[in-house]
């Protein structure tokens, strides 16, 4: 199945969903960055959560960044996305290895305590910023607490990374589920019913579901309505001309002495891990822009 997220509404416009299957670009990811399968879940989950919050956003130049900053081994994520479902992340220490935590890829402990910032980018002239501290460390419940305190949203949030035994990708996947201000109680009831019933992500990813099947469960009842669809990727814009504008803002200094090393230079995008390399002689061709 190729990797896709669709936008639904349910109980006459009372709910907004969101739902993705995400194994192919986890699995991009992964094979990116060369993920340990903890920071690979991490990532993962983080990855598909922003893609779905990504298409929350309206017009097609926002742009969404989530960033984790813990105290647990992994140091960190990054992910940024923005409303056409193209999405890229990064972890601070993506060869992390930790014991199993009850049969499962220990995340929480993987990420520890922290603060999870949540910056969107809509063309005004200050980005919209939401902080708030970690809850699990396991992302679904930390977005879920987000949402309820930063963005006022009753959410209900599922995410899910599986992992093959050679440590591929097997299923990648979730949902946003949200409620609107003027809910009916009969509604809420039936949802919050539903969502205690429910299997896990992972479990609906293995037996097949697709992004409307998931929905489908949850809103059971509900009267779902599938309103847009829409393909996800993981897809990074960097460009040799990107980095390089990098490197003219670090300075003349700077670029003079990696000159006077007389070395050929490596940069690597943080985002999608590609290298760019740059002579001696284009980096005089930079120090000579820099000026």
């Amino acid at each position: 199945m190729a990797d896709y997220l669709v936008r639904a509404a349910a109980a006459n416009t009372q709910i907004r969903a969101f739902a993705a299957v995400t194994t192919e670009l986890v699995e991009e990811a992964r094979q990116r960055h060369g993920t340990s399968p903890v920071a690979t879940a991490a990532l993962g989950r983080l990855l598909t959560g922003g893609a779905m919050m990504g298409s929350m956003m309206k017009n097609d130049t926002d742009m969404l960044t989530i960033q984790i900053k813990c105290s647990g081994p992994i140091g960190g994520l990054t992910v940024t996305a923005d409303s056409q479902g193209n999405v890229k992340g990064y972890v601070h220490d993506p060869e992390v290895i930790l014991p199993p935590k009850n049969g499962k890829l220990d995340v929480g402990g993987a990420l520890g305590q922290g603060v999870m910032t949540v910056i969107k980018d809509m063309g005004l002239k200050e980005p919209y910023s939401g902080q708030t501290i970690l809850q699990t460390g396991e992302i679904a419940e930390d977005l879920t607490y987000y949402f309820a305190t930063s963005e006022q949203v009753p959410s209900s949030v599922g995410l899910g990374v599986l992992m093959e035994k050679k440590n591929t990708v097997r299923c990648a996947g979730g949902f946003i589920v949200q409620v609107m201000p003027f809910i009916e109680d009969e509604a809420l009831n039936k949802l919050e019913e539903n969502i205690r019933n429910l299997q896990s992500v992972t479990s609906m990813l293995d037996n097949g579901h697709t992004p409307e099947e998931m929905l489908s469960q949850v809103l059971e009842g509900l009267d779902l309505e599938i309103t847009d669809t829409m393909p996800a990727r993981f897809y990074c814009n960097c460009s040799k001309e990107r980095i390089e504008k990098a490197i003219i803002s670090i300075g003349k200094k700077d670029i003079q002495s990696m000159i006077d090393d007389g070395e050929d230079i490596e940069v690597k995008c943080h985002f999608c891990n590609t290298a760019y390399n740059y002579t001696v002689e284009e980096l005089k061709e930079l120090l000579k822009k820099s000026r």
